[in-house]
């Protein structure tokens, strides 16, 4: 999967996504030795900007251009262990960006189909995936609020952008026992929801706040003046 081995031990950045994983996320409540573990793995540096590099480990967001961000390790973290993932699912990520949750996942499940709304993005991060060696990310443009039905179902979906309600596509998409993690309020603050696949119904649990970039689509953001 991950080019890993050698990136990884030939990083200077190892002893910064340690401490990074130590302070940001594990002291916060993230428990999940697996989520803990890819953390530290993924090189996040080579997922930002060059002239934020120096930020790369940083408890926060950080630009990655088109108006978009790379989101805080810890809600990367925090969205990620609320799936619950144990190494066989498929998962859909929507809202590719730079290609940072995707390669979070992907260390964590059998494969993920990753969808990104802005074509130079979605190249972008389908590129950087590649020369990283995550060959199980698969990444798509195109509307993330639509999901994917074409490989549907998913035993994970996670949103990383903000929704005014659940899409009921992303909704409809998931396996039986699924789960769905989604960013969904108003402009300046959002709640995360998990939402859990029983046949033909949905448990829904309101989680920690959080500030996410809109979601742009049928079922998401379509007020191109809001954006």
């Amino acid at each position: 999967m991950l080019g890993t081995d050698k990136a990884v031990t030939d990083d200077p950045h190892l002893q910064l996504r340690a401490e990074m994983v130590e302070t940001q996320i594990q002291r916060r409540g993230i428990k999940d030795p697996r989520v803990l573990r890819a953390m530290a793995t993924v090189p996040r540096h080579e997922f930002v900007p060059e002239d934020h590099r120096d930020l790369a480990y940083t408890d926060e967001p950080l630009g990655i251009g088109e108006g978009q961000t790379i989101s805080q390790p810890y809600i990367v973290a925090a969205m990620t262990e609320a799936l619950g993932l144990r190494g066989t699912e498929r998962v859909l990520d929507v809202g590719t960006g730079c290609g940072y949750q995707a390669a979070v996942l992907a260390i964590l499940c059998k494969e993920v189909f990753s969808i990104e709304y802005r074509p130079e993005l979605a190249r972008a991060a389908a590129d950087r995936l590649h020369r990283l060696g995550f060959t199980t990310v698969h990444v798509h443009c195109g509307d993330g609020s639509l999901g994917l039905k074409e490989f549907a179902p998913y035993d994970a979906i996670l949103v990383a952008a903000a929704a005014p309600k659940i899409p009921e596509p992303l909704r409809e998409q998931l396996s039986e026992g699924g789960r769905l993690i989604v960013p969904v309020g108003a402009e300046d603050h959002q709640h995360l929801l998990l939402v859990t696949r029983h046949g033909n119904e949905y448990t829904t649990e309101r989680r920690e706040g959080c500030r996410f970039v809109p979601l742009v689509g049928r079922y998401g953001w379509q007020d191109w003046e809001f954006l």
